[in-house]
């Protein structure tokens, strides 16, 4: 169904090749994943199929991409429209249209499909992706992760035989990121619907994947196959590696077939631990610390007194307390209703210095509101909102930025500049900084060749955005730091990355409160994570003690080795060492 004959891409500037002898063929109903560090020129791979590479980026594509026999050097993007359906990593840049259900209609009256064929159509597709309580919704008021289901469903309409999806699950919510896959592999299974996908979240779609192309050097296999030689891949890979297990696992299921073995030395380990101390339970140290947690009865605390704030303990159980703790935000009784939506209900949290905190919950739960709510975007309908010590509606922007700082969804909506110096440039000047600290940021940030000066933003990859809207915020050194899906489009090296910077930001006393789907980031990071539903909060809490018990934002090492509270791989590899 789709065929690559020693493709290689170069765009215009650039001195090599993003992508070179790609040569591979997906057969029709297969799901074929694309998988590899992030700037190894996956999107470019999944442009060439939808013509978009050249036609529409530019630059010169050697080789041939055929899709249904079509080559798509000679046919335009709106020449293959019938066989090939596009969803990027961007949803907001595939919408024409105002509404949900003009949007799902909107390919189909392109093609020129009957009136009773295309509203079966979009009830189908309404049904299939749990859209059909947003039908009349303005595509502008929906979450971030109900805007990409929206996307999906535009390009599910018209039937196409290829499907060609760039991230993505990366905005959705565990759960309708399983509803998203499963609604693909029936695609697959049952109509014989081609899929390229491109996913960094690969514990999230590795088993539905029939084969893999690993890049930049195209090794294609099984998933199994791939995963022994890839290096990127999922905890439940990193563990079955840790452990030494035969074929590698690639699901929960699988995993915790092997699992009985390291649970009991883990729970040997635990014992003679807590024999060798006199049986004393104690707490495990703060993320980030290289020391593992002792028993299986372990808690995490709340992060380290920061430095110059007055001594305190931080555990909630605590009576040692005896200083006010100052807090970083305080938000009391918050309610918000927007265009006749209660986005937020009654919310009380407050967030301590040198604290991270995980906003959890399903798309449209108010996570993204509640942030605003914070950086002064949105302002409570009832209730009161306090950032160190200021109201943020009420502040103004200037004083703002030294208070409290937000990473978009969107990180280009930060970025306004031409260029990446002209960005920094403008950064330390809203800061106050001392002019170079902004791009000073960006190459902490980015180590390796980095970011060049004259880059336009628009022509970053999507981790590289990230860094530089991050470094744009830091640069007034905020004590509050507020980020919205800040994993979205970095694969596992870059998240490392990022996760290692915040645990410095929070050691040295920043609060940290970040709105996420990633349930191996607030595994990793988190000290506390609160979860919403219909805008309110319904569970606040150290992350083992919230994750653990859920089905849904539970870790995939803590699925495989409970009921023993473990969360990432790194804790597994230091508990047995």
């Amino acid at each position: 169904m789709i065929r690559f004959e020693d493709v290689s891409v170069t765009y215009d500037g650039a001195l090599e090749p993003t992508v070179q002898g790609i040569d591979f063929e997906v057969p029709e109903g297969e799901l074929v994943l694309l998988v590899g560090p992030s700037g190894v020129g996956k999107s470019t791979v999944l442009g060439a199929v939808s013509g978009l590479v050249p036609h529409f980026t530019g630059g010169t594509l050697r080789g041939r991409v055929t899709v249904a026999g079509r080559d798509t050097r000679s046919h335009k993007p709106r020449e293959l429209a019938d066989v090939v359906g596009t969803v990027g990593q961007d949803p907001l840049s595939h919408f024409v249209t105002d509404t949900v259900e003009d949007e799902l209609a909107y390919g189909m009256e392109s093609l020129g499909l009957a009136p009773d064929v295309m509203r079966r159509r979009v009830e189908e597709t309404l049904d299939l992706l749990g859209l059909t309580g947003l039908r009349d919704r303005p595509i502008a008021t929906l979450s971030g992760g109900q805007q990409q289901r929206v996307a999906i469903g535009s390009v599910l309409t018209p039937h196409p035989k290829v499907l060609v999806l760039d991230e993505p699950t990366s905005a959705l919510d565990p759960a309708a990121a399983e509803e998203v896959l499963a609604v693909l592999q029936r695609l697959v299974h049952d109509l014989g619907t081609t899929v390229l996908m491109a996913e960094h979240r690969l514990e999230r779609v590795i088993q539905y994947a029939d084969r893999i192309a690993l890049l930049p050097t195209l090794t294609v296999g099984t998933p199994a196959e791939v995963m022994a030689v890839s290096p990127v891949y999922p905890p439940v890979v990193a563990l079955g590696r840790l452990a030494g297990w035969s074929p590698l696992p690639l699901t929960v299921r699988d995993a915790r077939r092997k699992a009985a073995g390291l649970r009991q030395q883990l729970e040997e380990r635990d014992t003679n631990a807590s024999n060798g101390r006199g049986a004393v339970t104690c707490a495990a140290p703060p993320r980030g610390r290289d020391q593992p947690p002792t028993t299986r009865t372990r808690q995490r605390p709340t992060p380290p007194t920061p430095l110059g704030a007055p001594h305190r303990w931080f555990r909630r159980n605590s009576t040692a307390t005896t200083q006010t703790t100052p807090y970083a935000a305080q938000i009391q009784a918050l309610s918000v209703t927007r265009a006749h939506i209660h986005a937020l209900r009654h919310v009380d949290l407050t967030v301590t210095p040198g604290e991270t905190i995980a906003l959890m919950g399903r798309n449209g739960a108010g996570k993204s509101t509640l942030l605003n709510t914070l950086v002064g975007l949105v302002p409570p309908t009832t209730g009161s909102v306090h950032v160190d010590g200021a109201v943020p509606h009420e502040t103004a922007p200037k004083d703002l930025v030294r208070r409290v700082g937000l990473v978009p969804q969107e990180p280009r909506d930060l970025l306004y500049a031409d260029t990446v110096a002209a960005e920094c440039t403008a950064a330390d000047q809203d800061a106050g900084a001392a002019p170079g600290t902004c791009r000073a940021l960006v190459a902490e940030l980015l180590p390796g060749p980095g970011i060049a000066d004259d880059t336009h933003p628009r022509d970053l990859s999507e981790g590289q955005r990230l860094t530089l809207a991050l470094a744009v915020v830091l640069t007034a050194n905020p004590p509050l730091l507020l980020l919205d899906e800040p994993t979205r489009g970095l694969d596992y090296a870059a998240k490392a990355r990022l996760v290692t910077l915040l645990r410095d930001l929070a050691a040295r006393g920043h609060a940290i409160v970040l709105a996420t789907h990633d349930v191996e980031l607030a595994a990793e990071l988190a000290h506390r994570v609160v979860l919403l539903a219909d805008g309110e909060v319904i569970a606040d809490g150290p992350t083992p003690e919230v994750v653990v018990a859920s089905p849904s934002f539970a870790p995939q090492v803590a699925k495989i080795l409970a009921p023993q509270k473990w969360l990432t791989v790194a804790e597994v590899r230091e508990a047995l060492s």
